[in-house]
Formats: structure tokens, sequence, C-alpha cells
């Protein structure tokens, strides 16, 4: 498990493609290997992996299934290529983002960048049906960093869009500074509202049996959907706001 409060920064130095499966070197900053083994848990953008090989006091070796690398954007690295990563959390750590599994569940891309004074935002278009977990105030996990959605909308087909403001702490821990329009990153959803949400809608689905359609045409009607009836209460979006990664 992860916290997603992202340690620092890595870098990609070697990779090795064979049949089904790509090694790649990380360099770490100093410090990010103590106690690393063989074995051990990293989140690298937000995925999961695990270390094969230590190379020294700053760098190791991971293996990726082709799975992973179709599902998330690290089939897309390339020497030199800078990426989030977070140890996994230990007992009794403070979990001061929301806890994440490093399970990818899709990609999503940068499809606006503003920048306010002393902020900095990103608008991420997010392909259908994933926006149906997406709330304004809610926890979402962003290359591995968790984050908390200012502003969200979501189309009648199921995509939409959200936002996400990053202090410059934020921007100085992680890679997010370099993300530009049409930039890939790897969404994890919060798995507490992805439970609710699955179970309001299987209670409905078993409910209406054949006036479901029905419902589907009024409510659309008035521009909603049965998402908008599986929405969490207030108590599940209204978790401690905290911008920073």
């Amino acid at each position: 498990m992860f916290t997603g409060i992202v340690q620092g920064v890595a870098t990609v130095t070697h990779l090795q493609d064979r049949p089904g499966l790509r090694s790649f070197t990380l360099a770490f900053e100093p410090g990010f290997c103590a106690d690393l083994a063989i074995g051990a848990s990293v989140s690298v953008d937000g995925v999961c992996l695990t270390v094969t090989e230590l190379q020294g006091e700053q760098a190791a070796r991971f293996d990726v299934m082709q799975q992973s690398l179709a599902l998330t954007t690290l089939g897309d690295l390339a020497e030199g290529s800078r990426i989030n990563v977070e140890r996994a959390a230990r007992d009794g750590a403070e979990i001061g983002g929301h806890p994440l599994s490093g399970h990818v569940d899709f990609k999503a891309t940068v499809a606006e960048v503003r920048q306010p004074e002393n902020n900095h935002v990103l608008r991420v278009a997010v392909p259908a049906p994933w926006m149906r977990y997406v709330f304004a105030k809610g926890y979402i996990a962003v290359n591995g960093a968790s984050l908390t959605v200012a502003e969200a909308q979501r189309n009648t087909d199921g995509s939409g869009w959200f936002e996400v403001w990053l202090i410059p702490e934020t921007l100085r821990m992680t890679t997010f500074a370099a993300k530009t329009e049409g930039s890939t990153l790897n969404i994890e959803i919060e798995r507490s509202t992805q439970v609710f949400v699955d179970t309001v809608r299987d209670a409905i689905d078993e409910k209406l049996g054949a006036l479901k359609p029905l419902l589907e045409s009024l409510l659309r009607d008035k521009g909603l959907s049965l998402d908008d009836m599986a929405r969490p209460p207030s108590p599940v979006l209204l978790a401690r706001e905290h911008p920073e990664a």
C-alpha cells in the first residue's frame, strides 16, 4: 500500500525489452534506497512495481509485464524519463494522502494547463465510463500522487474532465511541472468511492428491472444519468482537502 505522498523523482537510466517483458533501471535521489531490498514494492508513476535488483546505493531494476505496459504510461518510458516514486507505506506511517494500491485503472490525458499566480492547474480529460467515480472534493491518484479534485464535469457518454490545483511544493517534489497539453497520466480512482457507486448502481439495476430504460430516458432529458443517482453522500466526498502531493 502507498499513501500517495510522492517522495521524490527518479530517472530512467537503462531499458531492456524482451518478449512480453520490459526491464528498466531507475536512479533515485540520495537516501531513497536506504534499507530498500529485493522484493520491496515501489510506486513508479503510480504503478506498484517490485525491486528485482539493487545497483549500488541509488539505483534499482524493475521488471514490467506486457499487460502493465499496455495499461499504463510505463510503455512510453525512455532513457532519461523522469517519474514520481514512493516507497511502500510502513506500519504506523502517517497517511498524508489517501490509501493507494498502485493498481492503475486507466490512462488520461492533460487537456489544459493554466498557471494562475502561485498555482498550477491541470485539467485532465477522462475516457468513458470512468467519470462516474470522479467527484469534486473527492480524492484521486494521478501518477501516484494523492490529489483532491477541485472541479469535475461528466458528459452524457460517460467521459468528462476534472481539475487539480498544484501548489509550488507539489511541483517541486513531482514531475507535474513538466506536463503539457497532450501528456498522458496514470489514474487510480479512490476505492471506497468506486465500491459505493458500483453498489448503488447494482441496486438500481436490480430494483428497476424493465423500468430502467424509461428512467434513463427521463434523466437524459434533464441532462442527468443514473450515475448522478449513485453519487456518494457528502461524508464520502467532503474529506480533508489536500491539493498537494
